[in-house]
């Protein structure tokens, strides 16, 4: 690494951090030439490329505007768009490839936000799927609820008539009342949105 007060073409490293939860890493160096130090940042680049073939990197920010305007309205902060973008990210870099399809950032996005908000993952399904029609609503509908009926024990008893797991650290309030009244399709929303 050229230093950047002398530009002498080498240098030792002193010191190595990761740093970002191992995204980055952080290292000291120490020019031999004039004996300065510098502090220099190494992450591996992952890059995203457009349907115009224009790559770019990959980057949280867009991950969390993109989804912040279906959340809008909803009750969603910001540390969970963070988290959001964050396992999307890690999604993605699991794959291992360093160059990814814009599209499978979307679809990276599509299941960590369907656990977040089921009214967000159809705001953002709708627009990256391109439904058109109330027929796609409905159909993306009952696959979320097919989904409902494969949860925990504790919902299915709600669903029976048997009352659920109280709140606790096994079982945090939801804002969502997964449980559908006997003989009714529709589930319904608790809580306040705003």
């Amino acid at each position: 690494m050229r230093c950047p007060f002398c530009h002498n073409p080498d240098s030792r490293v002193v010191d190595s951090r990761e740093i970002d939860d191992g995204a980055s890493t952080r290292r000291r160096r120490s020019c031999p030439s004039c004996g300065r130090r510098f502090t220099t940042v190494e992450e591996a680049v992952l890059a995203v490329v457009k349907r115009s073939g224009v790559t770019e990197p990959f980057n949280r920010s867009k991950v969390v505007a993109g989804v912040r305007r279906a959340c809008q309205g909803r009750p969603v902060d910001e540390d969970q768009l963070a988290k959001l973008a964050a396992t999307v990210e890690d999604a993605i870099r699991a794959t291992g490839s360093a160059e990814v399809p814009a599209n499978e950032v979307g679809l990276a996005i599509l299941g960590p936000l369907r656990e977040l908000d089921e009214v967000a993952y159809l705001r953002f399904a709708s627009v990256y799927r391109s439904f058109s029609s109330v027929a796609d609503f409905e159909r993306e509908i009952a696959e979320l609820r097919a989904g409902r009926s494969r949860a925990p024990v504790a919902h299915v008893a709600a669903q029976d008539g048997a009352p659920a797991a109280a709140p606790g650290p096994e079982h945090p309030p939801s804002h969502h009342d997964t449980s559908t009244p006997t003989g009714s399709a529709a589930g319904r929303t608790v809580g306040t949105t705003g």
